[in-house]
């Protein structure tokens, strides 16, 4: 493995994780499962690819595909807290209806290219002399920080502390006069804004946007925060939490980027992915039933070892009542 693929994963990685926060906000923060990413992560990288060839300006493009995000994300919002359809339903129906919308966004056409247009990358990797890789890499480190710290100290607010809540017990935050379905609306919103940034800047790394970009992309997120859970797992800070699905989506890009070194063909990419988070997802397991059977172990050692105390007190107290009888006799 070359250290330019090494590299390219690692950039991979840090765009990805942006999306990865934004699943990890409905996932563990609301408890809430939605499936709308697929659509959103598209959606983002259409809306920027059209925008920049309208001839917006990079930035402002981006900040357009978080807004497209976000509105798909108040779709999904709306069909949930106000017509009470469940979460998982309700993100499919959105998906479904956004491959069609993405693909009126990109002018009916699968794809886009914007190889020949300037981009955050291309400015980054001419500012400091760069290759694409390497300046696609500074820009998912310089995203998902930022990201991560927005996150972190929004969620530290009262404000944020609500939204914590609501995932944790909804029951006892909407007995404390916390309207929840805005919560949750609100996440959502959130959330799908941050898949569509991770999109937009997919394209800029990729020079094109596709119809179907975002296929797998809730699979890739669920896998990267398991597998940043199995490494800080004895971490309780918040701002660690975060920092670990960034760093498991980067460990599960540089797992895909290895694999593929090793021979296996680019359709076989999908059929990797599902094996990398099958593991990802089985690895607490094994580690629960290997700590239970250790803790077994030393439970049937320590009845052992309490079993052969008592078979010696029991030994003891019999021999001691033999030589008293025995003593008693000579004495006689």
């Amino acid at each position: 493995m070359t250290i330019g693929s090494l590299l390219g994963a690692i950039g991979q990685g840090f765009i990805w994780g942006v999306m990865v926060l934004g699943i990890f906000i409905t996932y563990k923060i609301l408890n809430v499962s939605d499936l709308t990413v697929d659509g959103s992560f598209a959606t983002g990288g259409a809306v920027f690819a059209i925008t920049l060839l309208a001839g917006f300006n990079p930035t402002f493009c981006l900040l357009l595909a978080m807004l497209a995000g976000g509105v798909c994300g108040l779709v999904t919002g709306i069909l949930h807290t106000k017509f009470k359809i469940p979460a998982i339903l309700a993100g499919i129906l959105t998906q479904l209806g956004l491959y069609s919308i993405n693909l009126r966004i990109l002018g009916d056409k699968a794809n886009v290219s914007i190889s020949q247009l300037s981009t955050n990358i291309t400015f980054i990797a001419q500012l400091f002399n760069l290759a694409h890789t390497r300046a696609g890499m500074i820009l998912g480190i310089i995203v998902s920080i930022s990201c991560v710290l927005l996150l972190y100290f929004l969620l530290g607010t009262e404000f944020g502390a609500s939204i914590r809540a609501t995932g944790n017990n909804e029951k006892m935050i909407r007995a404390l006069g916390v309207n929840t379905d805005n919560i949750k609306l609100f996440g959502m919103i959130l959330s799908n804004m941050l898949i569509a940034l991770s999109g937009a800047m997919l394209v800029q790394m990729n020079k094109y946007a596709d119809v179907g970009m975002g296929k797998g992309a809730i699979v890739y997120g669920l896998a990267s925060i398991v597998i940043g859970e199995v490494f800080f797992r004895r971490f309780s800070n918040f701002g660690i939490k975060l920092l670990s699905s960034v760093f498991g989506c980067i460990v599960f890009f540089i797992i895909r980027a290895v694999v593929i070194n090793l021979g296996l063909k680019a359709n076989d990419m999908q059929l990797i992915s599902a094996i990398i988070v099958v593991i990802a997802l089985a690895m607490p397991i094994f580690k629960e039933n290997i700590n239970i059977q250790r803790i077994g172990k030393l439970n049937s050692l320590n009845e052992m070892k309490q079993n052969k105390s008592s078979d010696l007190t029991v030994k003891e107290k019999l021999d001691k009542k033999i030589s008293s009888e025995m003593g008693g006799g000579i004495d006689a």
